[in-house]
């Protein structure tokens, strides 16, 4: 392990809109960050081939080509960009006091300040045909990538809140919405399943899970089992929505920050503290509300004007 201890002021971690965000932010305050990227540098929007509700791009842009406009940008007022890992944090607790973060497992960091932007990560069910035409088809976000999908077909996998959100989410813009539901019952709240059950474009498959997604490069079909009988059958379809839930990328900060219990970062009321001074958490790891990229942007923003605030509290 290095030796050499680098002390900065701002650690970001993470490189989603969140953290570039705060990036930008952070950097025009002359708290001169260092952001470390994660292994997917520009998170989950690298993965979305089109962009479409984020202000300012009129005519729409792709993912990537966002994530890099906001890296120049944050580069641009002083940031310093590294690909890397964070592997360990030791949070301090007394006001004022250093955060050692390793990185790669060697590098040492001490920061006066730290910013989580880590971002959730969705679930999916692991099947090679869906994970190959991730960005052709297949999304974990209706409210993103929906509008894609006007007067199509489309089948939403999953039975909770969030299945039972999109799907009727979708119904509104789509021709046909088919939900697959494993069981035979769902797992949404009575409310929830009440707006499904009314909407007439939703058609609800119970028993039922997806076994192959069709289409060399894009969606389109899907061929579906019947868990009880085993018959199997196809549907025609543009686009496949998996609703089945996201995994906050938290288990590094576990037993040190509060956490709810599906591991979503706990903030202070309409801050982005955390209940270690000096720690902020911006985008998907503390909102599992909304998910976007403009809300994680905003919360971005916030906790780069708390971290200034905490470190002038400071001097």
């Amino acid at each position: 392990m290095s030796e050499s201890i680098e002390k900065i002021k701002c650690l970001i971690i993470g490189s989603g809109p969140a953290g570039y965000t705060a990036a930008i932010y952070a950097a025009r305050a002359d708290m001169r960050p260092v952001m470390y990227t994660g292994l997917q540098m520009g998170g989950q929007l690298t993965t979305t081939t089109e962009v479409d509700n984020f202000p300012g791009y009129a005519n729409g842009t792709d993912g990537t080509a966002m994530m890099e406009d906001l890296k120049n940008q944050a580069e641009r007022f002083g940031t310093e960009v590294r690909f890397g890992m964070v592997t360990e944090v030791v949070l301090s607790k007394e006001i004022g006091g250093l955060h050692h973060v390793t990185v790669d497992g060697a590098k040492i960091i001490e920061a006066d300040t730290v910013i989580i932007s880590t971002g959730a990560t969705a679930k999916y069910l692991g099947i090679e045909s869906e994970q190959r035409l991730i960005g052709g088809g297949v999304s974990a976000c209706a409210t993103c990538d929906g509008f894609f999908y006007k007067g199509q077909d489309v089948v939403v996998v999953g039975a909770g809140d969030t299945a039972a959100e999109e799907a009727t989410y979708l119904a509104n813009i789509c021709n046909k919405v088919t939900m697959l539901v494993r069981k035979d019952y769902m797992r949404a709240s009575k409310a929830m399943q009440h707006r499904v059950n009314k909407t007439e474009n939703i058609e609800v498959l119970y028993n039922t899970e997806l076994d192959e997604v069709l289409g060399d490069n894009v969606v389109d079909g899907v061929r579906v089992v019947n868990n009880i009988s085993g018959d199997k059958k196809e549907i025609s379809v543009m686009g496949l929505f998996i609703a089945i839930g996201h995994k906050p990328n938290t288990d590094l900060f576990k037993g040190v920050l509060n956490m709810d219990d599906t591991g979503y970062l706990i903030t202070e009321g309409k801050t982005t503290k955390t209940n270690i001074p000096g720690v902020f958490a911006a985008g998907d790891v503390q909102d599992k509300e909304y998910r976007q990229a403009v809300t994680a942007a905003g919360t971005g923003c916030m906790a780069a004007l708390d971290a200034e605030r905490y470190l002038g509290a400071l001097a």
